[in-house]
């Protein structure tokens, strides 16, 4: 796939970049989709659907070959997510955001294109091709849970028969080697939940605290409680991660408001820590609320799981990428990254692994701004390998069954 990836280069960077100028946030990205589908227009034979409450498309290509024996390959899931961040750019590129106040800052256009491009490989060796590939383009990422509503609406059972194997890509830029793969089998993200905690007293003059209910310093015993909590509570080699983002109470120094709010995220890398944690967590809140006199309210968001990697999956990509890329192609990461991604829902449902790129625009390993900067920039050199990665591991995936 490598070679044939080249002849898209053009191609697929001029789709990133037309992408990259009209960033759009959350789960309706109408001028995003409509650019996919004018882009899907052009191949034939392949099925196209929409999402109904959301700018979602799915595509399903069928495979022309069968199984030695006769029987189906497997139906692989490829997926690229589509959303950008509200964030003003400040790259100063060419093709720099045209949108105010929106910027693909996490490299999403690059994940849409690389998708394109892989579904493009594959079409054309569809004769070949041993099983169905469901290509998922996927709007609200960032914080919207769009795998989550994709998942529901029936993306893993688009082919007719349930997903067996699924693999999404992720670039990064900074402190990542210019083109080479990373992941890791087992944990490979954090699970997250925010919640949004409401300490309710009861309002007062600032002079006569004692004829008032001050919700103010109980929110703030809450938040120190939490940092002791985490560390006390958990074993240092499972960690969990409480912060809270912010604080907000009160509109003058003189009055003692009714109410004092904050956010808190919580993150953790194993499924049992995050039903201890939020539980922990709750009782904790209401516990030194209780102890004041005052109330406490906690809602929480829905969550993203830890992302897991299956282990035959993980060392299925492993074997691929090195094959196509050579042995430096890919590294395993010693731990997993806090940062959380909703593809942990498609692979909460089924076996699967989440790789990262490295994309940075300093091939000599000068670091580079960070995903979700303002200034943050991904090299277009490593779309034509992130394509070929993709296709490659959706038309090997029957071969390596066969082998198994």
């Amino acid at each position: 796939m490598k070679e044939q990836a080249e002849l898209l280069r053009e191609e697929i960077v001029d789709f990133r970049h037309a992408l990259h100028r009209i960033p759009e946030i959350g789960l309706e990205l109408p001028l995003t989709q409509q650019l996919i589908l004018e882009k899907l227009a052009g191949l034939e034979g392949i099925e196209i659907h929409r999402g109904e409450r959301q700018s979602s498309v799915t595509v399903v290509l069928r495979g022309g070959r069968l199984r030695h024996d006769g029987s189906q390959g497997p139906v692989v899931l490829l997926r690229g997510d589509m959303d950008a961040l509200p964030v003003t750019e400040e790259t100063g590129l060419p093709y720099t955001s045209e949108t105010a106040g929106a910027m693909h800052a996490c490299g999403h256009d690059m994940h849409v294109a690389a998708l394109y491009g892989a579904l493009k490989l594959l079409h054309g060796r569809r004769a070949e091709l041993c099983g169905d590939v469901v290509l998922m383009f996927q709007p609200g990422e960032e914080a919207y849970d769009g795998a989550r509503f994709m998942v529901q609406d029936g993306v893993l059972e688009a082919a007719g028969r349930k997903v067996e194997a699924a693999f999404g890509l992720h670039v990064f830029s900074g402190n990542f080697k210019n083109g080479v793969f990373y992941s890791r089998p087992g944990t490979r993200m954090a699970g997250c939940d925010e919640l949004f905690v409401t300490v309710r007293g009861a309002g007062g003059h600032g002079s006569a605290p004692h004829q008032a209910k001050d919700p103010v310093p109980v929110a703030c015993e809450m938040v120190l409680a939490l940092q002791t909590l985490v560390t006390r509570g958990f074993d240092v080699f499972d960690p969990v991660v409480a912060t809270v983002g912010r604080i907000q109470a009160g509109t003058l120094g003189v009055i003692i408001p009714d109410t004092a709010n904050f956010d808190l995220t919580l993150r953790m890398f194993s499924p049992a820590h995050r039903e201890k944690l939020l539980a922990d967590v709750k009782r904790m809140c209401g516990g030194i609320a209780a102890a004041h006199g005052l109330e406490v309210e906690i809602t929480q968001t829905p969550d993203y799981p830890v992302t897991v990697n299956a282990a035959a999956e993980h060392d299925y990509a492993a074997t691929v990428i090195k094959g196509a890329f050579g042995e430096g192609a890919f590294e395993v990461m010693e731990n997993p990254m806090a940062g959380s991604e909703d593809f942990s829902h498609v692979l909460r449902e089924v076996p699967g692994a989440f790789l990262m790129l490295g994309a940075s625009v300093h091939p000599d390993g000068t670091p580079t701004a960070m995903n979700h900067s303002p200034r943050a920039e991904f090299d277009d050199a490593v779309l034509p390998k992130a394509a070929a990665c993709l296709a490659e591991l959706a038309f090997s995936r029957a071969e390596f069954d066969l082998k198994a």
